[in-house]
C-alpha cells in the first residue's frame, strides 16, 4: 500500500479554513444525503431514472443511486446546478475518504499562497473545467458524474507549480517486510497520480467508472493557471499606469524634476535610481523603479537590481519586485552564482512575508546552485527558519 499522508514544509500559525470548509461541506453532504438514501431502495415512480439503471444491467439500486442520476453532472442534459452539485455528492465512503485526504494535505498550501478567495475560484474553476473535460469525452452521455476529484485534482495542479520541491510524507506498507513512512519529492507523488492513475487507464482504454478524463482535465487547469499566475505574479497585466494612478515625482533634493510614467524611458531615469540608490533614498528608489520596465532595469548592475527589488517588496510592490527578478533570472541562467543570488532574494523576499512554503522552493534552489558560498550559506541559514518534516533514523519528527 502506498498512501500520502502529508506534505512539508507547510505555513507555520495558518489556518486554512476555506479548505476546511470545503472538506466540511463534502462531508456534511456526505452525512445528511448520501449514507441516508443509501439505505433506502429506489423509488419506484422514478421511471426515467429506473429505465436507465435497467439498461446498465446491474445491481438492484438504491434511492443515492435515483438522486445522483438527478443531481449528477450529465453532458447530454447540461444543467449549471448539477454542473456545481455534482462536486459534492461522493459514490461511497472509499471515494469521500480518498478525496477529503488529497484536499487535506495538499490544499492548505494553495490555499495560503493564493489567498482564501483566490483559492476558492481557484477551486471552483478548475472542478468547472474538470467537468467539462469529461464532457468532451462524452457530449451526449447520460451517464451522472460526481466527486470532488476533478476540482482536487485542480488543487494538485497548483500545488505541482507552485511547491516543485516540497516532500510529501508517504505512508508504505507491504506486509511483512515494510512499515513505514518515507519522504518522497512531491513532483513524484503528484507524477505517479497523473501518469498511472489516470493518464495510463485512459490509453488503455479502461472502464472502471472512474472519470479518468476529468482528474486530466482539472489537473491540467490547475497546471495552466499556476504557470500564468506565478508568471504575473498574479496580478492583471500592467495598464501603463502606476498601482495608486498618480504620477510619481522625485524626491531626491530640491530643484530635481517631476518625472512623469513614460513609455520610453530615457538616460535621466537611471541616472535619477543610481543617484537614489547611492543616497540610500528609499521612497525614491521606489518611486523611478516603479515607472521603469523590468528590462530597463536589466541595465543596472545585479547588485543593485537584488536591492531595486527588495526596496520595491518593502514598499508594498510585490508583483513589481517579482518580475524583476524573474527577468534578471532569465538573463543569467548560465551564471550559477548570480543566479544563486536571485533565488535567494527571492526566497528572503518570500519568507519577509510569511510565505514559508514558496521561500523554501526558492532558497534551495539557491543552495543547489552555490552550496559553499556565501549566498549558499545565507540560503541554508534562511532555511533553518523554516520548519520541516525529516526522516531521523526510524522516525520522523518535526524540525
Amino acid at each position: 500500500m502506498f498512501l500520502p499522508i502529508g506534505d512539508t514544509p507547510n505555513p507555520p500559525r495558518f489556518t486554512p479554513w476555506v479548505n476546511y470548509g470545503l472538506i466540511a461541506a463534502n462531508i456534511l453532504v456526505f452525512l445528511a444525503i448520501t449514507l441516508p438514501l443509501a439505505q433506502q431502495p429506489a423509488n419506484p415512480g422514478a421511471m426515467e431514472a429506473l429505465d436507465y439503471f435497467r439498461a446498465l444491467g446491474s445491481r438492484p439500486r438504491t434511492a443515492y443511486d435515483v438522486f445522483i442520476f438527478e443531481n449528477g453532472f450529465k453532458p447530454g442534459d447540461f444543467s449549471i446546478t448539477d454542473l456545481f452539485a455534482s462536486m459534492f455528492l461522493h459514490g461511497g465512503v472509499a471515494h469521500i475518504f480518498g478525496n477529503m485526504l488529497f484536499l487535506w494535505i495538499y490544499g492548505d498550501n494553495v490555499e495560503h499562497h493564493l489567498g482564501r478567495l483566490g483559492y476558492l475560484l481557484a477551486y471552483l474553476g478548475t472542478g468547472v473545467a474538470a467537468t467539462l473535460t469529461f464532457a468532451v469525452f462524452d457530449p451526449n452521455s447520460m451517464v451522472p458524474m460526481v466527486g470532488a476529484s476533478g476540482a482536487i485534482s485542480g488543487v494538485l495542479g497548483f500545488y505541482f507549480v507552485l511547491f516543485p520541491r516540497n516532500q510529501i510524507k508517504v505512508f508504505i506498507f507491504l506486509f511483512p517486510i515494510l512499515f513505514n513512512v518515507f519522504l518522497v519529492p512531491a513532483r513524484i507523488v503528484l507524477g505517479i497520480y497523473l501518469v498511472f492513475d489516470n493518464l495510463v487507464p485512459v490509453l488503455l482504454g479502461a472502464e472502471t467508472g472512474v472519470a479518468y478524463g476529468a482528474h486530466i482535465g482539472g489537473f491540467v487547469a490547475g497546471l495552466a493557471l499556476a504557470v500564468t499566475g506565478e508568471r504575473t505574479s498574479w496580478t492583471l497585466p500592467r495598464s501603463g499606469k502606476r498601482q495608486n494612478g498618480k504620477q510619481r515625482s522625485s524626491s531626491s533634493s530640491a530643484g530635481k524634476k517631476s518625472v512623469g510614467l513614460k513609455a520610453v524611458p530615457d538616460e535621466s531615469d537611471l541616472d535619477d535610481l543610481m543617484d537614489a540608490l547611492e543616497r540610500n533614498d528609499r521612497q525614491t528608489i521606489v518611486d523611478v523603479a516603479g515607472s521603469l520596465s523590468p528590462l530597463t532595469l536589466q541595465d543596472l548592475p545585479l547588485t543593485d537590481q537584488l536591492r531595486v527589488a527588495d526596496e520595491l517588496d518593502r514598499a508594498g510592490r510585490r508583483a513589481s519586485a517579482t518580475h524583476l527578478l524573474r527577468h534578471a533570472a532569465a538573463r543569467n541562467q548560465t551564471d550559477r552564482e548570480s543566479l544563486a543570488r536571485i533565488y535567494l532574494t527571492l526566497g528572503l523576499l518570500r519568507l519577509r512575508e510569511g510565505q514559508g512554503p514558496a521561500a523554501y522552493q526558492h532558497l534551495l534552489n539557491a543552495l543547489d546552485l552555490s552550496p559553499s558560498s556565501p549566498t549558499g550559506r545565507r540560503a541554508r541559514e534562511a532555511l533553518d527558519q523554516i520548519p520541516t518534516y525529516r526522516r531521523s533514523g526510524s522516525r520522523a519528527a518535526p524540525d
